[in-house]
Order: structure tokens, then sequence, then C-alpha cells
């Protein structure tokens, strides 16, 4: 089973198991990943679910779709380069050891 890694913003780090074909944010919510709020439950309505993912794996995911760019214009802590909505970031066995950044606040 594939596994993430959550970083908070004060460096502790969390690992989960994380079925393939089961969302970052679905994994972050089972598991009480406090800062992802995810106020939609990953209707790609909000964007509470806010993640940077660490550089190495930026290039391993899909391509942002234009809804999710909307989307992304309305997080609460700062955009970066590699800021995704963890809704729309489906596991595969390639992304086993994939780790995520959490902003400082959601909402």
């Amino acid at each position: 089973m594939p596994k993430i890694t959550f970083v908070s913003p004060d460096g502790t780090r969390r690992e989960f198991d994380a079925p393939t074909g089961e969302t970052v944010m679905r994994v972050a919510v089972t598991n009480g990943v406090d800062q992802i709020v995810a106020e939609c439950g990953g209707s790609l309505a909000c964007g509470t679910c806010h993640v940077y993912v660490e550089d190495t794996w930026a290039s391993c995911l899909p391509p942002v779709s234009p809804v999710e760019e909307e989307m992304l214009g309305f997080v609460a802590s700062e955009r970066r380069d590699t800021s995704r909505l963890s809704c729309q970031i489906a596991m595969t066995p390639a992304l086993d050891g994939l780790a995520v950044h959490l902003p400082e606040r959601q909402a």
C-alpha cells in the first residue's frame, strides 16, 4: 500500500498508509490531520484542502485542471508553484512516499 507523509508547519512529519485510488484529502481526514479542513468534502468547491507538494513529487502528479486552478486562487495561505488541492490527488503505487506540506491556515 502506498504511503504519504504530511508535514505540519512546525516540521512534524506524520506518515500514513494511503489506499490506491484514495485522495490525499480523504487520507488526511480519515487520520485526523487537523490542518486539512475539507469543507466541501472533496467536491472541488472550496480551497480548504490546500497542500504544498514537495518539489521532487510535483512533476509526478497529473496537471492542474482548470477548475482546480480557479479554486487555488481562493486559498487562505500563500499560493506557491507546488500548491495543489489534496482532493484532486488520487494515490497510486507510483506516488508511494509522497510528501505534502500543510499551510499555516486553510480558512
